[in-house]
């Protein structure tokens, strides 16, 4: 992974939205029992089925959580990018991953103890109100994702995708980033890759977007956005 300074554990966690109201002693109780963790682009996280004693926050990087259908084929899950954190729900029920982990890029991850979870969550009810918010979070996407793979067509979820990217810019025109490779993103949208690249090119044809690779500039988010209510829903995963 090249060589890289230490990550400041206490720092970093005391910076990550879910501990930052916890108080310099609980933090230090975390770090104590915390560990970095580097991979390098492509390399596995956990498997399937681990037992995991702790979960994740990414530093730097992204990972990938995803599994794989019967015929082989992958399903991403999930991108998880800095100061997002996964694997606390299965920590909770203490059942083996449903998905993988693979890094995406080359990576850095704070693998934090189940114990110190814990006894974090014993000392301040806040936190575990925090906690129990971002699992909600997490519960209320993957039921967006359903609706979306039911409702919503091909063109529509691209979309939805890209405006989610662009946040709330206040650029009416935006050069986005895709957080992942083509592919990674088309699974992510339960579409084929030939699929995903259809619609891109549709979309550039309507003078919507320009594709360069893994950048894409829009041209105009109010014009994008009202494109995505006049395409025709379907139930269709294509």
């Amino acid at each position: 992974m090249g060589v890289d300074k230490p990550i400041d554990i206490r720092k970093t966690l005391a910076s990550l939205p879910l501990f930052q109201q916890l108080h310099e002693t609980e933090i230090t109780h975390l770090a104590a029992s915390t560990r970095e963790i580097g991979l390098n682009k492509g390399q596995i996280l956990f498997q399937k089925g681990t037992l995991l004693d702790g979960f994740h926050v990414v530093v730097h990087g992204q990972i990938k959580l995803a599994f794989s259908s019967p015929q082989g084929s992958e399903k991403v899950v999930s991108i998880v990018g800095p100061a997002q954190s996964f694997g606390e729900a299965v920590v909770f029920m203490e059942r083996p991953s449903p998905v993988l982990a693979q890094a995406l890029e080359d990576t850095r991850l704070l693998y934090i103890a189940k114990q110190s979870l814990f006894a974090a969550i014993d000392r301040d009810s806040a936190f575990a109100r925090r906690m129990l918010a971002g699992l909600s979070m997490r519960l209320h996407s993957l039921i967006d994702d359903v609706e979306n793979y039911s409702l919503r067509s091909s063109t529509q979820r691209l979309i939805g995708f890209l405006l989610q990217l662009a946040g709330t810019s206040v650029s009416n025109a935006i050069e986005l980033n895709l957080p992942a490779s083509k592919h990674v993103i088309a699974s992510r949208l339960n579409l084929t890759p030939e699929t995903l690249s259809r619609v891109l090119h549709n979309l550039s044809e309507s003078g919507l977007i320009t594709v360069k690779g893994r950048h894409i500039f829009v041209h105009d988010i109010a014009r994008l956005s009202q494109f995505d209510s006049l395409v025709q829903p379907t139930c269709s995963n294509d």
